[in-house]
């Protein structure tokens, strides 16, 4: 099994805090920036970063559809970590200034593919849909806090 990764990133009009913050807004904003690929969004536990358990449905594909619970730490300042009690998947997200009134946003995501021909189209392919996927996201996030 190889690893596969898909990393997306947004300079975003807002400073790096002002984000952070909404993206570990579980409660009030992350549930209204997802894009359409995501259903059955709940909170399960905390809401506000470190601690939250988060359940959500990820359509990546009309065949793909990946069943999470995410746990959710900051291991550092600016960096929110998503890891998936479900599969070996884990989101890091990175919010960095970027100059006056501006950040940074990075969405990383990596998990351990499937191996043979499944896997060669699933580490061709799947970096591509969910970077579009965060792009998306990130696009939405962006409009929230620059208003």
């Amino acid at each position: 099994m190889a690893q596969v990764e898909a990393t997306t990133e947004r300079v975003i009009a807002a400073d790096a805090e002002t984000v952070f913050d909404a993206l570990a807004d579980y409660k009030e904003v992350r549930g209204t920036v997802l894009p359409g690929h995501f259903s059955e969004y709940e909170v399960r536990e905390g809401g506000d970063g470190e601690g939250t358990l988060v359940h959500w449905k990820l359509q990546a594909t009309s065949k793909r559809v990946r069943d999470c619970l995410l746990e959710v730490t900051e291991p550092t300042d600016g960096q929110l970590v998503e890891k998936d009690r479900n599969s070996s998947m884990v989101t890091t997200w990175t919010v960095t200034p970027a100059g006056e009134g501006r950040s940074k946003t990075v969405v990383s995501t990596v998990w351990n593919g499937a191996g043979g021909i499944g896997g060669f189209f699933e580490r061709t392919f799947a970096p591509k849909g969910l970077g579009r996927i965060y792009d998306e996201l990130l696009q939405n996030l962006a409009a929230e806090v620059e208003k």
